[in-house]
Parts: C-alpha cells; sequence; structure tokens
C-alpha cells in the first residue's frame, strides 16, 4: 500500500493538495466569517438514563473533535469523557438505565472497527466491556441494568453479524446470529430483546424478539422491500409492546406490535409525509417528527383517540428526525436548523446547550424548486445572475437535502457561487416509489435527474454554463466520477468526496458487509453473477471520456468507500494524463473535526479558483 500512495503522489498531474493549503491563522478565524461557521462548537442531543434522567450523554466539537461529554444536571457539571481524534466514538455511546455506567465504542483510527469500553458516569477506570470479543464493526447495543446485549460483524470473514450477552464476570455467551442481525432494543423487564435481521439476502429487514437464552418469541416480516425499523420497547411498566416504523403503504407509519401475543395496531397518521415516532414517557402517545419536502414538524399523536396535535416549532428540520420527549413533558430536538440560522439544540422553547463565545454567523436562505418532478433547492449570492455553480450531490443514496444550516454551501455562497441541492430519484422525503426508483438502475437514474436540473440552471440564467462544478461525498462522490464520464459536456469541474467507487468491482469486494448487501439490493447482485451491470455503472469504465479536472478527497481508513478502489481510479487518471488532484487524510468515512473540514473545503475552493478563474479562499 504505501508503494501504491507514493506512487500516487509522485504521479500527480498537479501539486499535492496540501501544499496549496494555508493554515488556519487565529486571527484570520475570528474575521472570515464562512471558517467561523465550521469552528463554532456543535452539538448533539442529549439521551439519558432511563431510571436516572438528570445523567446524560451528548457529543461536541468544543474541543476541536467530536467528543463524548457526560452532563450532571443536578449539579451542571460536563465533563470529558473521550479524547480520541478521527474516531467515530461520539455516534455510538449509552448509559445503563440506572446512569452508574458509560459504554462507549472506542474506534481510534476513524474506520469504524473497534471494541466497546465502559467507564463510571463520574469518571474513574475505562476497562473493554467484553474483551473476549475481537475488534468487529459495531452492530448495536442494548443496555439493562445487570446486563448488555451486544451485536458485532468481524471484519472481512464473511461470516453473519453475532449477538452476545454480555455479564459481569461472565464470559460472553453467544445469543444469536444471523444474516443482517442488528441489536434493537431490552425490554423495560430486562427478559427480552429485540434484533433486526433479513430472512434471507435482497428481503425487507424484519424484526424478531429472543428471550436471553436465545430461544425465539416472535417475528415480524413484511416481505421484500418493506423494511420494519424497530424504535424500542415501552417505557411504561408491565407494558411489552414494541414501537415499529413499517413501509406497508407509501409512507412509512408507527406499529405497536405486542410479540408475546401477535397483537399488531398500525398508527395512522393523517400528514403528507414521512414520519418516525417515539414514545411519551407515560406511553399514552407518541412524538411524532413529520419530514416533508426537507422540513420537520412535531406533533404529539394520543394513542388513545388519535388525536394529532402539533408542536410549535419555527421553519426549517430537525437533523435526522431526533427528537424525545422528557418525563416533565419537555419536548428536547436537535439539531434544529434552517438554511439562514446555525444548528440548535431546543428544549420546549429555550436553547439547550448554547454555545459559549460568539455563534456562527446566518447564512443564506434557500428557495425551493420542482424541475420536471424534481425537487430542488438553491442557494444564491446577492450578485446579479448568472452565477458560477456548483452542484452539491448527496449521499446514502437513501438521504435527502432538506432546509438544513450548511456551513460549506454558505462558504461557496460566499466565494460567489450559487449552490444546488438535487433530491434525485433514491432520496428519502419524497414517497416509497421516489426512494426506490433506482433499485435495479442506481446511478444513471440519479444522473439522469441531476442532468435535468443542470440544464434548468442553465436555461434559467442561475448558472454561467461554462463554470459548472460537480461535486459531492460518499454516494454523492459516485455519481460525481460516473457523471464526469457518462456526461463530460455538462461539467467544467468534478470534486468527489469519499467517492463509494472508482472502480467498483474492487470496491464491493473491499467495503464492509452492509454496503455489499446494498449493492446486492441495488445492482440485483454481485460483480460476479451480473458483471456487466457493475462494468455499465463503474466510473472507471467511463474515465477516457473525462474531459475537466477532477479532485478528489479521500480517508486512508474509510471502510465504506475503500482507498484501493479510488487509487485504481486516480492511476488510470495519471496515465491518461487527465489533470486531476488527489488528497487522503488519516482517516474513515467522514472528516469530523471542524479544522479537516476547513482545509478541505480551502482546497476545494483554490482547485475551483484555478480551472474556473472564480473567487480564491477568502
Amino acid at each position: 500500500m504505501d508503494v501504491i500512495r507514493r506512487s500516487i503522489v509522485k504521479s500527480m498531474i498537479l501539486l499535492p493538495a496540501a501544499a496549496m493549503v494555508r493554515p488556519l491563522v487565529a486571527q484570520e478565524t475570528a474575521d472570515l466569517n464562512w471558517r467561523r461557521r465550521f469552528l463554532v462548537p456543535r452539538f448533539t442531543l442529549p439521551v439519558w438514563a432511563r431510571n436516572a434522567p438528570e445523567r446524560l450523554l451528548y457529543a461536541s466539537t468544543e474541543r476541536g473533535t467530536w467528543e463524548l461529554y457526560a452532563w450532571d444536571r443536578e449539579t451542571d457539571v460536563h465533563r470529558p469523557v473521550t479524547a480520541m481524534a478521527g474516531s467515530t466514538v461520539a455516534r455510538n455511546a449509552q448509559l445503563d438505565p440506572k446512569g452508574e455506567w458509560i459504554w462507549w465504542f472506542e474506534d481510534a483510527r476513524g474506520d469504524e472497527l473497534g471494541r466497546w469500553v465502559v467507564e463510571p458516569f463520574t469518571g474513574g477506570e475505562r476497562r473493554p466491556a467484553a474483551p473476549e470479543i475481537p475488534p468487529a464493526y459495531n452492530r448495536g447495543l442494548a443496555l439493562g441494568s445487570r446486563l448488555a446485549v451486544v451485536g458485532v460483524q468481524l471484519p472481512r470473514q464473511g461470516g453473519d453479524p453475532t449477538v452476545y450477552l454480555v455479564r459481569a464476570d461472565e464470559p460472553p455467551r453467544v445469543l444469536y446470529q444471523h444474516y443482517g442481525a442488528r441489536v434493537s432494543s431490552l425490554s423495560d423487564d430486562e427478559r427480552l430483546v429485540c434484533v433486526s435481521f433479513v430472512p434471507e439476502p435482497r428481503q425487507g429487514v424484519g424484526v424478531r424478539v429472543l428471550d436471553l437464552g436465545g430461544e425465539p418469541i416472535a417475528e415480524l416480516h413484511d416481505g421484500p422491500g418493506r423494511n420494519l425499523r424497530p424504535i424500542n420497547w415501552s417505557p411504561h411498566a408491565g407494558d411489552q409492546r414494541l414501537l415499529l416504523m413499517h413501509r406497508r403503504q407509501d409512507m412509512p407509519r408507527p406499529l405497536l406490535w405486542s410479540p408475546e401475543t401477535g397483537a399488531e395496531v398500525e398508527i395512522p397518521v393523517d400528514l403528507p409525509g414521512e414520519v418516525t415516532a417515539s414514545w411519551y414517557p407515560d406511553a399514552s402517545a407518541l412524538l411524532i417528527v413529520h419530514d416533508h419536502r426537507g422540513r420537520s414538524e412535531l406533533y404529539r399523536l394520543a394513542l388513545g383517540d388519535g388525536a394529532l396535535e402539533r408542536i410549535e416549532t419555527e421553519r426549517g428540520w430537525i437533523f435526522n428526525s431526533h427528537a424525545r420527549v422528557r418525563a416533565n413533558g419537555d419536548v428536547w430536538y436537535g439539531q434544529w436548523s434552517n438554511a439562514a440560522t446555525p444548528r440548535q439544540l431546543r428544549a420546549g422553547r429555550r436553547e439547550l446547550l448554547p454555545p459559549r463565545g460568539p455563534r456562527a454567523p446566518a447564512g443564506v436562505p434557500y428557495s425551493e424548486h420542482d424541475v420536471d418532478g424534481v425537487p430542488v433547492f438553491l442557494a444564491e449570492p446577492r450578485s446579479a445572475r448568472p452565477h458560477p455553480t456548483i452542484f452539491l450531490v448527496h449521499g446514502g443514496p437513501a438521504l435527502h437535502d432538506s432546509d438544513y444550516f450548511s456551513p460549506d454551501v454558505q462558504a461557496w455562497v460566499d466565494h460567489g457561487f450559487a449552490v444546488v441541492l438535487v433530491n434525485y430519484r433514491g432520496s428519502t422525503g419524497y414517497g416509497r416509489d421516489w426512494q426506490n426508483a433506482i433499485i435495479g438502475n442506481p446511478g444513471l437514474t440519479e444522473l439522469e435527474d441531476i442532468a435535468k436540473v443542470r440544464n434548468w440552471v442553465v436555461a434559467e440564467r442561475i448558472a454561467e454554463p461554462e463554470r459548472i462544478i460537480l461535486s459531492g461525498g460518499s454516494w454523492g462522490g459516485y455519481l460525481v466520477l460516473l457523471g464526469l464520464g457518462r456526461q463530460p459536456e455538462l461539467w467544467s469541474l468534478g470534486i468527489a468526496f469519499a467517492p463509494v467507487a472508482g472502480d467498483y468491482v474492487i470496491a464491493y469486494h473491499e467495503q464492509m458487509e452492509p454496503g455489499k448487501a446494498s449493492d446486492r439490493f441495488l445492482f440485483g447482485g454481485t460483480p460476479d453473477e451480473i458483471p456487466e451491470v457493475y462494468r455499465e455503472r463503474s466510473p472507471i469504465t467511463y474515465v477516457e471520456n473525462v474531459r475537466v479536472p477532477v479532485l478528489i478527497i479521500a480517508g486512508e481508513y474509510d471502510p465504506r468507500s475503500p482507498i484501493r478502489s479510488i487509487e485504481v481510479y486516480v492511476e488510470r487518471l495519471r496515465a491518461l494524463g487527465k489533470p486531476h488532484q488527489f488528497y487522503r487524510w488519516p482517516a474513515g468515512h467522514t472528516a469530523g473535526e471542524p479544522q479537516e473540514r476547513v482545509r478541505h473545503l480551502e482546497m476545494q475552493i483554490e482547485f475551483a479558483a484555478r480551472f474556473l478563474r472564480t473567487k480564491a479562499v477568502l
């Protein structure tokens, strides 16, 4: 690998990206708005212990990287728990029901491969939670007062995920093993555990309930293309109902299931968009987060009479539908924002955990458009049209762009660009048919929609046709590389961040098992089964057609976008003499550290300025 890396650095047609990046200076970051938007601390929605709600966990970038904090609300003490630059630990942490122990996933390199560790809430000795389990990918955790249920996927062994029962002073015991298994939650009485699973490859996700001996109690499965997503057991003592989200109609809706009796109750929600749900503490109602056309709303849904009561929130979006109800009825939600307003955590009408020091500068709002059925958000600078324009293509593909605050979008606007966000077919938020339209035809379907919007921004004189960038990350990065080869006449520059694939056959074989399963579902099989389909959808097939300079940024230890697939694509660009630049950083799929994100964006803006004669880094 070191030999490959050195050859790539030496063979770049352009200077190494790191050589172009100016170091951040304290005074400079204080004076320039676009950098400050990245550097102001961000916070995740705190989670609290079930039986000790004044003991909470949250993650923050306050110390320059995403780290975990323990918060004792009775004393208002905030204690840093982790110090692991590049780690994904912030996304994987829980408190036991009594609030005595913190479990978090130790992933030092950001490659998502690690172990669960445990330490007292008040601080003290940290130890591996289950040292007998080798380093693995996380497949869920459910904590009880006296036990834990841990799901793991061992790397590169082709086996199914394994679920372990872990008790103090006992070796872990295998509880369950199945394709696609992921641990969800324990019942309130800690007698039953819920896991999601896939009955067989290319089938929808189902739900299975086991006792602590590993014996199956019940299962629920709706068939291909109709995933069930377990949320949680009822928090009310003695209530053994599970809250699930189903896709039996066009939009996801809540379902209450009693595994021991088999009773199911579908909960109708008279709203036009997608919803997710969580329990009120007394289990008398559900908190509904309604996501419709890129904006969020909150509702209380009474389980007795079905009354739906809107909870007042400002117009905008709640990140990943993160909202929960406290014992006193307060609704906490975040990160809430809209395009012009930086992200906040909210507790009812109050802001929760406001940042110390200056706030992030505001941005420009988005306008919303429908381009022949394709939903689009657009941000524009104050200068007269037409503008140099960048398409920021979202990843997933099962995600969507929303009316949310993005430092990346606002930075490009500050540098004179219009920014186009396309919710192409395959995106969530617009119904099952829209999301499933790419099944059997991934890559090409999305590019068709993106091209349609590209031609629209030119026809409307929003964009300068000779200065339009195709840019994106993850699945969006893959679409960039594919689009530059399949639609070379449409684009003036390409920027791909952590692209899922340069050579899709290599990417398939080297990625995490969940990624392989997703590919088999979207493509209709493996590269060995349908080689012609993967060849048609692989960016390297069309690399000879690329006409414009390409910047590729990738993580050295990324298990979702394997680096070798990208290196092979870059080597081919070099061999063909195509202008390109390749920058890698020693982390995984995302650059969570604010300083690293600023460096990446400086690199991109300088790349655009060099070739399109746009505004250089401010």
